[in-house]
């Protein structure tokens, strides 16, 4: 039997968010959401949170420093794109947030319906999970609204290949 058209438009309608930070790992998470869309449809989100610029004894300063971090992500962000891009044949939505990435995470997936697939990679070699995992499946558990992929965060392309 065909899928339906409400089926199909959801599948096309769903986004599998990134979150973008500074690990090694945060490659293989871009590739598994990237190879994801390409196979099952939707579309790739990346988030980059930025911190805040911090008490700083001038206004002009701060948000001197302010404004160079959200370049600096700007930048980091649209290179990102381009190589998901190349993958899908679609650009993601790029989301830059100021504060705790956690905290800043969990209130973009209270805002944003659109969000239907978390993807996260562990921390590569025995020091755990990685922080936003390990609150994730932890203590701020039950605020978590879609499901999350975990993918090992050690994945060779030809792995992730294999398993998307």
């Amino acid at each position: 039997m065909g899928e339906t058209a409400e089926a199909a438009q959801a599948r096309r309608d769903r986004v599998f968010l990134v979150v973008v930070d500074d690990s090694a790992e945060r490659r293989v998470a871009l590739r598994y959401a990237a190879l994801r869309v390409r196979k099952s449809g939707g579309r790739v989100a990346l988030l980059r949170v930025i911190e805040p610029a911090g008490q700083v004894e001038w206004a002009g300063v701060g948000a001197m420093l302010s404004e160079e971090r959200r370049e600096e992500a700007e930048r980091m962000l649209s290179g990102l794109a381009a190589e998901v891009n190349e993958i899908t044949g679609g650009l993601p939505m790029l989301l830059i947030r100021e504060g705790d990435a956690r905290d800043e995470l969990l209130a973009l997936l209270a805002e944003d319906p659109r969000i239907s697939i978390l993807v996260l990679a562990s921390a590569i070699g025995g020091s755990g999970p990685g922080p936003l995992i390990q609150a994730l499946t932890g203590r701020y558990a039950g605020r978590l609204l879609v499901p999350m992929t975990i993918v090992p965060g050690a994945m060779s392309d030809a792995e992730l290949d294999r398993v998307t």
